[in-house]
This record gives structure tokens, sequence and C-alpha cells, in this order.
């Protein structure tokens, strides 16, 4: 039979676990406002494909290690899946160009511009390909 204190243990561990858990969510939440707050360069609390892709650009050039001006699977290993990776090479040479890198952060911000307004705002940026997305901006 569970003693009292026994009980209060284990109903103080769930406690716990229950407020690690919240806190573990809580900074996705405040990461997609922070992106967008970071390259919302007209203050507008939203961030067009212009400013998405002046931040990718700025992202590839940091992702260039080797300065060669293409990203090869290695230099993206964190950012890009090996499939995505691949369909994002139409050229099978086995790196992307800056512009084919800039291909795929289209692609991502059409998808995640789920109301179709040309901008995304923090909601859209916690999607599934606003979360992609954020990975090749910052």
């Amino acid at each position: 039979m569970l003693d009292k204190s026994s009980i209060f243990a284990k109903i103080s561990c769930c406690g716990l676990l229950a407020a690690v858990l919240v806190l573990h969510s809580a900074p996705a939440a405040l990461a997609a406002s922070d992106v967008v707050s970071k390259y919302d360069k007209d203050s507008d609390k939203t961030l067009d494909l212009a400013e998405v892709k002046d931040a990718a650009g700025a992202q590839f050039d940091k992702l260039n290690k080797d300065s060669d001006d293409t990203l090869d699977s290695k230099e993206v290993k964190r950012v890009i899946g090996k499939k995505e990776f691949k369909a994002a090479d139409p050229d099978n040479d086995g790196t992307l160009s800056k512009d084919e890198y800039l291909a795929i952060v289209e692609d991502l911000f059409k998808k995640a511009d789920v109301d179709n307004e040309g901008t995304l705002d923090a909601k859209e940026m916690k999607s599934k390909a606003g979360r992609a997305l954020k990975r090749l901006i910052d």
C-alpha cells in the first residue's frame, strides 16, 4: 500500500514533468515571432518573399564554408534532408547553387503562406513549411 508521502512524491514528479514540457514548448512559440521580428525590415510584423530571400541568401553564404558558390550535402546536413536536397538539385551535380537554394525557399514560402497574402506572420512560421523555411533562413 502507498503511503501519503509516496503519493505526494509521485504527484510532484508529474507536476515537474508537466512544467518541463510546457517550458520546452514555449521557446518554439517565441522562435517564430523572433524570426519574423529579426528579418522584418519594414516593421509590418510579417515577412514578405523579398525579406525571406534576403535572409536566405545571407544564410546560404554562412553555410558555404568552402566559399565555392555552392552548397554540398555536408554543408546543409542539418538544414536540408537528403530527399529534399536531391529534389532541389535539378542538374544532379551534387551541389546547390544559390538560385537552387532560393528556389527551395520560395517553394516553402508559398506553402507556408496559407492565406495567400504574400506575407508570413508568426502563426504561419509555426506551420510545417514555416519551420522548414526557418531552418533555411536562420
